[in-house]
């Protein structure tokens, strides 16, 4: 009888062996957890499709920020929800709005030591729940937007952000943002572009997250599902606008161009495991259907695996929790 010269199993015969022969690692610095602050909240508010994420008030989120910190985690990126909201989103380019408070106390409390990032984008501000404002005949006017992210970049970064996150896919929107933080003295402030941004089904959890006020979808302007090869233009003109990172988004049904984005960058990667991917494996977990801690990290390492260099999930606080545990 002829047996296999060639036993890759010898490399799986204990826990210490798979840990020795790891391809892909994770760890803390790699985990960038998504928060949300509300205007006018007396105590945090439970997402109810987001089981253990809530909205935050400034208290509570700089205690989030706060224990981000001592965790070692990668960065925290800020989304603010005004009480108030209009066409303009005015409530975006406002000094002390809700956005711009945040940043301000949560830089306060972390300092240097945890990346504070902050979302450029309208559609928390806007009364319409578009990414940007609207031209008469109802569809978002790109141009005319620009200039508000242009606005709203500058406000963030006089409030203390180190990295600015425009996910709006507006064309162009990484070179004014730029233009306009070079001319205003902030040449050191990062740009985390959503260079990859999919008009996808799994955002629906995020809706509730931000009380958004969308009727109708963003199809003009996030990326069609369908599409691999316009990610790659996408990321090659934000790299050439002066992206300092870019990143994919959704995470879970883009691996593939997780992958792609990877291998071309010049910049650091990043991906974001969206809502709808937190909330599927939650509901799953709390069902019984699967072991959560296991599908979690899993479900991480797959992103770290596809090429990301750093991951943006609502359990980065846990998990990191998890990690430094040796679980």
């Amino acid at each position: 009888m002829s047996f296999p010269a060639n036993r890759p199993r010898r490399m799986r015969t204990s826990k210490a062996m798979r840990r020795l022969n790891a391809e892909t690692m994770l760890a803390p610095q790699q985990l960038i957890l998504p928060a949300f602050v509300r205007e006018g909240l007396a105590h945090p508010n439970p997402i109810q499709s987001m089981p253990g994420v809530v909205q935050h008030t400034p208290e509570t989120l700089k205690r989030a920020a706060s224990e981000a910190a001592e965790l070692g985690l990668g960065g925290i990126m800020l989304f603010g929800i005004p009480a108030v909201r209009d066409a303009t989103g005015t409530a975006g380019t406002d000094p002390d709005g809700v956005l711009n408070r945040a940043i301000r106390d949560v830089r306060a409390e972390v300092g240097d030591e945890l990346i504070v990032m902050s979302d450029v984008c309208l559609d928390e501000f806007t009364d319409h729940g578009h990414c940007g404002v609207l031209a008469a005949d109802g569809t978002v006017d790109n141009d005319a937007t620009l200039e508000i992210y242009a606005e709203m970049a500058v406000r963030q970064a006089e409030a203390g952000a180190h990295v600015l996150g425009p996910s709006g896919m507006m064309d162009g929107q990484v070179a004014v943002i730029r233009q306009a933080l070079d001319e205003a003295g902030f040449a050191d402030t990062a740009i985390l572009a959503y260079a990859a941004k999919y008009a996808s089904a799994f955002y629906g959890p995020f809706r509730e997250a931000v009380d958004s006020q969308l009727i109708g979808d963003r199809r003009t302007y996030q990326m069609d599902a369908a599409n691999r090869r316009e990610a790659m233009y996408e990321v090659e003109l934000d790299l050439a606008e002066g992206a300092d990172m870019v990143m994919v988004k959704p995470a879970m049904s883009y691996l593939d161009i997780l992958s792609d984005v990877a291998e071309m960058s010049p910049v650091p990667v990043s991906a974001y495991q969206i809502s709808g991917e937190y909330a599927m494996i939650e509901a799953a977990a709390a069902n019984g259907w699967i072991d959560r801690r296991a599908a979690i990290t899993e479900s991480v390492l797959g992103i770290r695996r596809a090429g990301a260099d750093t991951v943006l999930t609502y359990w980065a606080a846990e998990l990191a929790g998890w990690l430094k545990e040796g679980k």
